[in-house]
């Protein structure tokens, strides 16, 4: 990694937040000369790459992305706050990896998540039970938004005092062809059995 590298596109955040980048490449500080490994953290300025301690944030830690509560918090808490990003090659773009706080703000943020989490937990449960119930209404309204775009004519069975063969034909036998081929082919099979039967009993 180079002092160029991280320029190689815009890193997430607002403008006026601090961008710390994860080293890909190994890289030295201009100011100090200390070597930068895969995986530490560098600053820019002016385009030259700064360690933390060169770049007065020394003193803060990383906090990983993931849990939201933790991060809101800490970010709360602490006077001074980074964000890391690191190039993603496959995406092409700067991905966020966490954040640069105080050690006492994760602390505190940590104490304030273990002592509400059984209230955000049910929170949680709350939000997706919710979002279930919004998706069976979606699935229910588009169902009947299909229904209405494309009807399809009631199909008529057969009562069962009504005589003939019709009378006997299975549900199963159903097809999207319509009843009016299944009780033609129901009739002739009728009159292909009585035949076989009548000419078999011809002298």
């Amino acid at each position: 990694m180079n002092a160029a590298t991280p320029c190689e596109g815009t890193p997430p955040g607002k403008s006026n937040e601090i961008v710390v980048f994860m080293v890909r490449r190994e890289t030295k500080c201009d100011e100090c000369g200390c070597e930068l490994f895969d995986g530490e953290l560098l600053r820019l300025e002016d385009n030259h790459p700064l360690c933390m301690k060169c770049a007065d944030l020394g003193h803060l830690e990383f906090l990983g992305s993931g849990n939201t509560a933790l991060t809101r918090r800490a970010t709360k808490h602490s006077p001074l706050r980074a964000v890391v990003v690191r190039w993603a090659r496959a995406r092409k773009r700067y991905e966020r990896q966490g954040i640069l706080v105080t050690g006492e703000a994760i602390d505190q943020a940590e104490t304030e998540c273990l002592a509400d989490e059984d209230r955000r937990a049910r929170q949680r449960e709350r939000a997706a039970e919710r979002r279930k119930g919004e998706d069976l209404a979606y699935e229910a309204a588009t169902t009947e938004k299909l229904k209405e775009l494309s009807p399809v004519a009631p199909r008529t069975k057969p009562h069962a005092s009504q005589r003939g063969p019709a009378a006997s034909i299975p549900d199963q036998w159903e097809s999207p062809a319509g009843p009016a081929r299944i009780l033609i082919s129901a009739t002739t099979d009728h009159v292909r059995r009585a035949a076989s039967l009548w000419g078999a009993r011809s002298p």
